[in-house]
């Protein structure tokens, strides 16, 4: 059987720039667009050229080589004819492959955003189509509130998508702009559409997130007919997001309720490129990625009950919905106080670690991670501090250097202009080959300053830290008062891309810290012997 054609239409660069904390410079533009076109999407929407300098200037030139390049904008105003309308020139004049125009098709929203009548926005609709398309570019409309539209006024809804398709636009973009509406809601209504003459094979849909359904309306739009999915890298949007790529893609891709029917443009070797793709995403935008993301996620094939994790070596299928590798990602055995045997054989052959089930060191470790677990260690969050037990267990980690001693000290105090300012200042002392060593720093805090002054002079090694860099810290109170037990989490990061968890526990928040810190430089200098393994230095 033939399989259908379902096209990815990529919005990140236009509706996923509307996210709260997000403004992409051009070159952050450029360098996405490149990440997309590599990967097979059909469709790269840019942005909006005129409507502010960054996408003006990124619209100088065309961005893809293969994907279809889309300027995005509104139709003519009412009342002015195609010609002379400043705005719709400036999206033809624009250097790309295709231009998107998003239509009101509420009747609502026609008398109050547009203020004309339905008749005037039904022209400017086919009057624009028929101008993008007069200039030898590729057209589609965004029918905004499509479906808020169609159960206000559904004649009305299905005039302006019949507008559209009349005047020549290639693709009709429901978007269910506000987020609410129900995946039944969406497979009945796009099925009156295409039951008035419009096939699914010029329709198009764009969901938001708003209820937490974007994928759900997505698929569902896909098996009422629809052949264009609109979307975002990482599901980023106004409000609650857009809907999903990185998920809907490895759906469509390996499910086969949908793979049995459709292909998409993307081969299977770029869709092992996926996990790569999400997390270079979020590096770009300088966040941490969401572990609990679907098939890309670090937990999604993590496995923490030790009864999962015996029959995950026995069979994977048991715990698994799809090969992780499909999707460039790995299984993950937790490490915890839940854990069994099973759990922690599995976790040390990732790393290269052999031991046999009756080893004694095995029963050994299982004994002192359950008993610093229950101290209040978090092994499962802290790999790279797993590892290290591990390897210290095997008497397997170099001793780099050892620490002497260490002093912080916070002063608070009145500068020369009479404003309050608070000082930390840290000592360390340390030892490298023999050799004595004193550091002194001081930081923003009296954590910050303990790292500048540990990391400030490391002898021999300190060029292989150069490129160490601590981009997450996280500090949680385990029991109540002043003198409460405290667990730090460090997440740590290197030039190679690497990204590794350690952790510290202690009734100090600054011992903690230090505990964190010392495991993050231990496990870097481990890394650069490929003495660590991959599985935390992700």
């Amino acid at each position: 059987m033939t399989k259908q054609r379902i096209y990815l239409f990529d919005t990140t660069l236009r509706d996923g720039q509307q996210t709260p904390g997000i403004d992409f410079s051009v070159e952050d533009k450029i360098a996405i667009a490149k990440m997309l076109d590599e990967f097979g999407i059909d469709y790269v929407e840019g942005g909006y050229p005129g409507a502010n300098p960054t996408d003006t200037a990124f619209f100088s030139k065309k961005r893809t080589e293969k994907a279809s390049f889309v300027a995005f904008g509104m139709t003519k105003r009412a009342g002015v004819s195609a010609s002379n309308d400043p705005g719709l020139a400036g999206l033809i004049q624009a250097e790309s492959d295709v231009v998107c125009l998003v239509a009101k098709s509420w009747d609502y929203h026609v008398k109050v955003a547009l203020g004309c009548s339905n008749d005037e926005n039904l022209e400017s609709i086919s009057g624009s189509v028929k101008a993008v398309a007069d200039a030898g570019k590729e057209a589609m409309v965004d029918c905004e509130h499509f479906f808020d539209g169609y159960k206000a006024n559904p004649a009305y809804a299905i005039a302006c998508a019949r507008a559209a398709y009349d005047a020549g636009a290639r693709w009709i973009v429901l978007c269910d702009t506000n987020g609410g509406t129900q995946p039944s809601e969406i497979r009945d209504i796009i099925g009156a559409l295409i039951a008035s003459g419009i096939p699914g094979d010029r329709l198009g849909i764009h969901a938001h997130n708003d209820t937490g359904q974007a994928v759900a309306n997505s698929l569902a739009a896909v098996e009422a007919g629809v052949r264009q999915i609109q979307g975002t890298l990482n599901g980023i949007g106004e409000r609650c997001g857009n809907a999903n790529l990185v998920t809907l893609i490895p759906t469509l891709m390996l499910k086969p309720a949908f793979a049995d029917r459709f292909e998409t443009g993307i081969v299977p070797e770029k869709l092992a490129e996926l996990t790569a793709l999400s997390h270079g995403f979020d590096e770009l935008l300088n966040r941490s990625p969401s572990t609990q993301s679907p098939y890309v996620g670090a937990s999604a094939f993590a496995t923490k009950a030790g009864i999962h994790a015996s029959a995950l070596l026995k069979d994977p299928r048991t715990y698994e919905h799809v090969p992780p590798e499909s999707v460039g990602n790995f299984r993950k055995v937790m490490v915890s106080d839940q854990g069994g045997k099973s759990n922690f054989i599995n976790a040390l052959k990732r790393r290269g670690i052999a031991v046999g089930k009756d080893d004694p060191k095995l029963d050994k470790l299982i004994g002192i991670v359950k008993e610093r677990e229950a101290t209040g260690y978090a092994y499962e969050g802290a790999d790279a501090s797993f590892e290290l037990l591990a390897h210290r267990m095997l008497g397997r980690v170099p001793e780099f250097f050892s620490v002497t001693s260490f002093r912080v000290m916070v002063e608070r105090r009145f500068d020369a202009m009479g404003r309050i300012r608070t000082v930390s200042e840290a000592v360390v002392k340390l030892s490298v080959d023999g050799v004595e060593m004193m550091s002194v720093a001081e930081g923003h805090g009296p954590v910050n300053a303990l790292d500048i002054a540990l990391r400030k002079d490391l002898g021999v090694y300190q060029s292989e830290i150069a490129d160490l860099e601590l981009v997450d810290y996280k500090v949680r109170i385990l029991n109540g008062g002043t003198e409460a037990i405290t667990r730090v989490l460090i997440e740590s990061a290197d030039g190679e891309g690497g990204r590794w968890w350690t952790v510290g526990v202690s009734d100090n928040i600054i011992d903690a810290s230090f505990q964190a810190l010392m495991d993050s430089i231990v496990f870097k200098l481990m890394k650069n012997r490929d003495m660590a393994g991959r599985v935390a230095a992700e």
